[in-house]
């Protein structure tokens, strides 16, 4: 039986090194784990609707193992000319991401969902940005790619990294949201379920 007054562990539904370290900026303690999910669309399923999903997913497929957690799951999207951009997984996917970016401006979504395990309860949101990218050309997205090689990185991107020169502007809320982990809306949820960051 599930005890509601001990302390949950933490636990990160994600083998991304870019969400763990967002996460190492609370100074919380924490695990993280990878789960294994199917993340394919559902025929219709509009882009918010998916990252909610998957977020949610991640969690609960952690939390059959782990019954005393707070689990966070994520997610994100990249959406450019109403088209999801996926992460490119090699050199020439990346680069045709950043050709049809160049000039644009590209959405992010990026899901959160927190779990509790002792009891199913969970909060989910999902946090926009947006990212206006500058005109680039052939031998800047080439430069970019040789040195970052961000191909497991939605865009094709890292803008905590050298990605930043990319781009003409950000627009949004929360800029950790951008790089997979939207710690403003985490800390709030955390509050919620009984865990003050400071």
């Amino acid at each position: 039986m599930n005890n509601l007054n001990s302390t949950p562990k933490i636990i990160l539904a994600s083998s991304s090194p870019f969400r763990k370290a967002l996460l190492q900026r609370l100074q919380l303690n924490f695990d993280a784990l990878s789960p294994e999910v199917d993340e394919t669309a559902i025929s219709g399923e509009s882009p918010e609707a998916l990252v909610a999903r998957l977020a949610l997913l991640k969690a609960s497929e952690v939390a059959k193992d782990h019954p005393n957690a707070l689990i966070i799951g994520s997610d994100q999207v990249a959406i450019i000319d109403g088209q999801i951009l996926g992460k490119p997984g090699n050199h020439a996917r990346a680069s045709a991401q950043l050709q049809a970016a160049s000039g644009k401006r590209v959405s992010f979504l990026t899901s959160l969902c927190l779990l509790d395990s002792r009891d199913g309860q969970h909060q989910v949101e999902v946090v926009p940005f947006d990212v206006v990218f500058r005109t680039l050309n052939d031998t800047m997205i080439e430069a970019y790619l040789q040195r970052e090689q961000p191909y497991h990185c939605a865009g094709s991107f890292k803008s905590e990294g050298l990605g930043i020169t990319l781009f003409e502007k950000l627009e949004g809320e929360d800029p950790t949201a951008l790089i997979g982990l939207p710690l403003i809306r985490l800390t709030r949820m955390l509050e919620k379920a009984g865990v003050s960051v400071l």
